[in-house]
């Protein structure tokens, strides 16, 4: 795992190697154990590369890398997980290169100089971002894996006449360039209080992109005399595969399916578990992690190492499950319990970790996991994925309820729904303690009142945005009158309505938010993260099993379940799901109160521009008082103040 960073420009030819060398610095916490740059300053063009060695250590797996031809120079982030099967296939191909290492990075290069860039990306099984300069056709290429476990941005900014093309891991590589302007989209804002993250391709900086999932962008020497951004295409279709699976429907016995889906599963994981430092697994003692776990303990000659976090709140805290899992198996696990200080000691380093307005409040646990991981392994293993490919996440099952209720009029439906939310969340919070089958879920309130929008929902549409947005309504909290415009990206028709809400999470949640969380946090401590769930091949797999395996009698992740059943007893999997997060609502009342009043007050707001004094004061009022829970809010607006002061600063 590393950073990546570069730049095209005609100006600054006298400072280039040391402006390359400052944005690659700003990565080194993605590879602190090799920094080089390469440049061809006759051209105006330059690569920077921090290096985590995990494959091929020695200085053979440098980078950037120059292809056995010299024709080919590359940047590159991540693991090809099948780049022994690559070598193989090359060296029947062509008499066997001369390999002068063992890297994954060799692997890819010899790939493209023998098969080009397309037929090289759909060979590859992997995770990645890369940056590869053709030094012969003056052609720059951009791609990302595909389901979008690696970040990339790029684009051009032009400050006092000068214009670059900029490009690397992390806006905070392309801020350290003396082209970059950072005007902050009003889009962007709008569309992070939505959904607390920002949807590709669209960044927090005007001119800056994301470079989607599954795409490479190719930028040649017309493109850069022009200042021009060419679109970016696509080398692997999620909706493509979506749409060949439900019409290829698994036509065999569920038993089969079960067995087939293990045997994909166990081959996933052995690829990943190809390391040259230690390695090990994030246990949260879930369906996914679990089963990711017990795979790699089948496949392994001793005790993998396994980490879990563990809270003084017993709604929040997964150690006991984690652990109860883990000793079934018998991983060499190790658990930190985090004191509530030690937990909110960590908000200020947040906004320098995500870079970019983020407010997933699991990113606080997602942090804490990694740094202990890192203590004593370079490498582990996540089940992150496994809620999007197999229907794991309650809004699914919450679907069934307004398909149930939908023939209701729809009056009616508000009339509930409005009854529903007239209730304070803090009330539904205090009642529910009082019933058992409430015991151990936290924020009950809030999910009540969520269940309203599922039920006053109209269509569709209606349905997804209830279940996604935080804001109904930005423009209301913005200073500027301003309205997002992400829709909802087109999906087959043919789908049932769970397999779209599926779809939509995998295209946009999945990496603007899940896969995002999981990168930044892990590669703030150095730490690389793989997840065998995406790897594309199940991923093609799940989606040719119908929707009853996946979700059988209200139950998300059947089919999984069956998976580890193989492994574990009944009672350590049949436990209720939790979110991997912390009580952000009760801190904001309590510890929190001083340094969120601070931040959200009304003079800063006012200077800041943002976002209305007035409606801001309102909603903190609310949340106060308990007439209404407004955490994840909040914490929108809190980390987006942060984020700002940091880059204000910088």
């Amino acid at each position: 795992m590393c950073g990546i960073s570069g730049f095209y420009s005609q100006d600054y030819k006298r400072s280039f190697d040391r402006i390359l060398a400052n944005m690659s610095e700003t990565l080194f916490h993605r590879g602190p154990d090799c920094g080089q740059i390469w440049s061809d300053r006759d051209f105006g063009f330059g690569l920077g590369h921090r290096r985590l060695s995990i494959l091929d250590v020695s200085e053979a797996g440098n980078q950037p890398m120059h292809s056995t031809g010299e024709r080919y120079v590359l940047s590159f982030n991540g693991e090809i997980y099948n780049h022994a099967a690559i070598r193989s296939l090359l060296n029947q191909q062509r008499g066997g290169p001369c390999w002068r290492g063992s890297s994954d990075t060799e692997s890819l290069l010899a790939g493209f100089e023998t098969w080009g860039v397309e037929k090289t990306l759909r060979e590859v099984v992997g995770m990645f971002a890369f940056a590869l300069w053709d030094r012969k056709e003056k052609i720059l290429t951009l791609s990302r894996d595909r389901l979008g476990e690696k970040p990339l941005y790029y684009g051009w900014q032009t400050s006092t006449g000068k214009s670059s093309f900029l490009f690397g891991s992390e806006l905070k590589a392309l801020r350290r360039h003396p082209s970059f302007r950072g005007a902050i989209s009003n889009r962007a804002v709008s569309a992070f209080l939505r959904y607390n993250y920002i949807p590709a391709p669209a960044s927090i900086y005007k001119g800056i992109k994301k470079l989607e999932p599954g795409h490479f962008i190719q930028l040649g020497p017309k493109d850069f005399s022009e200042k021009n951004l060419p679109e970016s295409k696509p080398f692997w279709s999620l909706t493509q595969s979506v749409s060949e699976g439900v019409s290829n429907r698994w036509a065999h016995k569920t038993l089969d399916a079960v067995e087939r889906l293990e045997d994909m599963l166990r081959q996933a994981v052995c690829q990943q578990m190809i390391s040259d430092v230690p390695l090990g697994a994030l246990l949260s003692g879930g369906i996914d992690s679990s089963t990711i776990t017990a795979l790699m303990q089948e496949q392994s000659t001793k005790p993998i190492k396994t980490f879990t976090i563990g809270f003084s709140e017993p709604s929040y805290d997964e150690a006991p499950k984690a652990r109860a899992v883990a000793e079934h198996l018998g991983t060499d696990h190790h658990e930190l319990y985090v004191s509530p200080k030690e937990t909110r000691d960590i908000i200020p380093d947040l906004p320098a970790v995500y870079d970019e307005p983020f407010s997933d409040s699991s990113q606080i646990p997602s942090y804490l996991v990694s740094k202990l991981a890192k203590r004593q392994v370079s490498v582990a293993l996540t089940g992150d994925g496994g809620d999007e490919v197999f229907c794991g996440y309650n809004r699914y099952t919450a679907t069934r309820l307004w398909q149930t209720i939908n023939w209701l009029p729809s009056g009616i439906r508000v009339f509930i729904a409005k009854r529903l939310e007239a209730i304070s969340q803090d009330k539904y919070d205090l009642w529910c303690r009082k019933i058992p089958i409430f015991d151990g879920l936290s924020n009950v309130g809030s999910k009540f009142h969520k269940l309203s929008r599922v039920i006053s929902a109209g269509n569709f549409n209606d349905l997804y945005t209830g279940f996604v947005n935080n804001w109904d309504q930005p423009e209301h909290i913005m200073r500027s009158e301003f309205q997002d415009s992400f829709h909802l990206p087109s999906i087959p028709s043919e789908l049932t309505l769970v397999e779209k809400l599926m779809l939509f999470d995998a295209l946009r949640y999945l990496p603007d938010d899940i896969l995002t969380k999981v990168d930044r946090a892990s590669m703030a401590v150095s730490l690389e993260t793989r997840a065998p769930f995406l790897n594309h091949k199940v991923v093609e797999l799940a989606w040719r099993l119908p929707q009853r395996m996946k979700m059988n009698h209200g139950q998300g992740k059947w089919i999984l379940r069956q998976v580890l059943k193989k492994y574990l007893p009944t009672e350590i999997i049949d436990r209720p799901k939790m979110g991997f997060g912390v009580p952000i609502g009760s801190w904001l009342k309590g510890p929190l109160r001083e340094w969120a009043e601070t931040h959200l007050s009304e003079n800063r707001i006012k200077i800041d521009g943002f976002f209305r004094a007035e409606k801001v004061s309102e909603v903190w009022a609310q949340h106060i008082s308990g007439e209404k829970n407004w955490d994840h809010q909040l914490w929108g607006l809190l980390m987006f103040q942060m984020w700002y002061e940091t880059v204000k600063e910088s």
